[in-house]
């Protein structure tokens, strides 16, 4: 047993680094590509025709699988928690790599953030997942029907407000995904694996979150939509954790966990409102595209 809780921490501090670097390379290479303004799957196929991206891309399923296999024995509020300390890993080799210029503020709100989440390592018991009903597993797709039918609206928002409304979305799906995740993990025959919804939920929730992820990071702000990914994704993951599968937290650690997940939750929300954009939006069409004004020259590129 000591062994096994130990590779779990072991895969929870690879899961953050891999989700570090992911979230840099889809970054820039969503920031090089033609920003949707429609809730449009195609976006993910010009992505992956950047290898930058498919990097990111491959550093991010790492990432879920990493979470795939700490989730056998941590608990959602710890492991989706500490999916938010990819932005530091983010942070820091943005700076180093790309140049990036952090606020003060966004500094600060970063080491508040790795507090948090040091807390909630600290108050976590691992203990196995119990399984979700077939209630559960309704409610997990009428979420998917939700979330897709609010991103076709939420995609119309530029800037920074785009980036939080779509992070967050994409933060809902992804805690969908972890939730189905978490009793998917402990089962270990390959019949039961393929034969149970849960794998297909956490597949189909997965693509609508890498999808809103990319239409968010287009908005100019990585931090921001991360942030607010990360946010949005960890309250209902711990809800449904702590009711439903069994989640634990150290006998009189209660109150460390309390505040762990509050700061960590108050840092990533407060990372939405003071992060700057780190990179400009790209046109929503090429010049070729615009149709003739009378002063041609001075006219805003269309959007579609």
């Amino acid at each position: 047993m000591r062994h096994v809780v130990s590779s779990g921490w072991c895969f929870l501090a690879a899961m953050i680094l891999a989700y570090g670097v992911a979230n840099l390379l889809q970054s820039a290479a969503a920031a090089r590509t033609t920003v949707h303004h429609t809730f449009d799957p195609s976006l993910l196929v010009r992505l992956a025709g950047q290898r930058t991206y498919l990097l990111g891309l491959g550093c991010q399923v790492l990432g879920f699988v990493l979470a795939f296999l700490a989730r056998e024995e941590l608990p959602l509020f710890l492991v989706q928690a500490s999916v938010a300390a990819g932005l530091g890993v983010t942070a820091v080799l943005g700076v180093l790599l790309l140049k990036w210029s952090l606020p003060a503020a966004e500094i600060v709100l970063l080491a508040l953030l790795m507090v948090g989440i040091a807390a909630l390592v600290k108050s976590a018991q691992p203990a196995v997942a119990r399984p979700l009903g077939a209630a559960a597993i309704a409610g997990l797709t009428l979420a998917l029907l939700l979330i897709g039918g609010l991103g076709v609206f939420a995609v119309r928002l530029q800037g920074a407000l785009g980036s939080v409304v779509l992070g967050s979305l994409a933060g809902v799906g992804f805690s969908a995904a972890a939730i189905a995740a978490r009793p998917l993990a402990n089962e270990h025959s390959a019949a039961g694996f393929f034969a149970n919804p849960l794998l297909y939920l956490l597949i189909v929730h997965s693509l609508v979150g890498q999808l809103l992820l990319g239409l968010a990071m287009q908005r100019g702000s990585t931090t921001a939509a991360v942030a607010a990914m990360d946010a949005a994704g960890a309250v209902p993951a711990a809800i449904v954790g702590l009711l439903l599968l069994g989640d634990r937290i150290e006998p009189g650690k209660e109150w460390l966990a309390g505040v762990g997940f509050v700061v960590t939750l108050a840092s990533v929300i407060a990372l939405t409102r003071y992060a700057e954009p780190q990179h400009h939006q790209a046109p929503a069409t090429p010049p070729s595209a615009r149709r003739p004004e009378p002063a041609p020259l001075r006219t805003a590129p269309t959007s579609h």
